[in-house]
């Protein structure tokens, strides 16, 4: 990450903003309230391997929360949630592994970044399961390169990497 771009993600941070940049846009948020950070945590306390007859998987399920990822074209989003089947390096940069699944919990005001803006955004890097979920209205949206659905949580859901989760 160049030292100018890292000083602004910095500086955003210090004022409370979560700051994204998607394909040369920037994006911000204010910093998460409570009840999104804890469906963050209930949901990552959920992640788990499976392993079936129809899913063999080695995939390690690791996940992180809040962490800066830099896609190959550049783009530095901080999902909410990130699975990887190997784990990241451990270090002060962002992340450049792609996660296989990204899970991003809807504040307030910014639908249209975690509906609209991110689920594409992310398809197009090489993510393969795209989750969003409103915690206020309980809509679960699973996004796949071949299908969407809607659901209404409480929902177990399988990531194509074979973890689950509950959302």
């Amino acid at each position: 990450m160049t030292t100018n771009l890292l000083d602004q993600l910095i500086r955003a941070d210090d004022a409370g903003v979560k700051l994204e940049i998607v394909r040369g846009l920037h994006l911000w948020e204010a910093m998460p309230a409570p009840r999104h950070q804890r469906a963050i945590d209930r949901i990552r306390a959920t992640l788990t391997k499976i392993a079936s007859d129809q899913s063999p998987t080695n995939c390690g399920c690791f996940h992180l929360a809040d962490v800066y990822v830099r896609f190959p074209d550049g783009s530095i989003k901080r999902p909410d949630i990130s699975v990887f089947c190997q784990e990241p390096p451990e270090n002060d940069e962002a992340i450049t592994q792609i996660p296989e699944a990204v899970i991003e919990i809807v504040s307030p005001g910014y639908e249209d970044k975690d509906l609209e803006i991110g689920p594409p955004f992310y398809l197009s890097q090489g993510v393969k399961d795209v989750v969003v979920f409103d915690p206020r209205t309980l809509l679960v949206v699973h996004v796949r390169r071949e299908k969407t659905t809607r659901q209404i949580s409480p929902v177990t859901l399988t990531l194509e990497c074979g973890c689950q989760c509950i959302v």
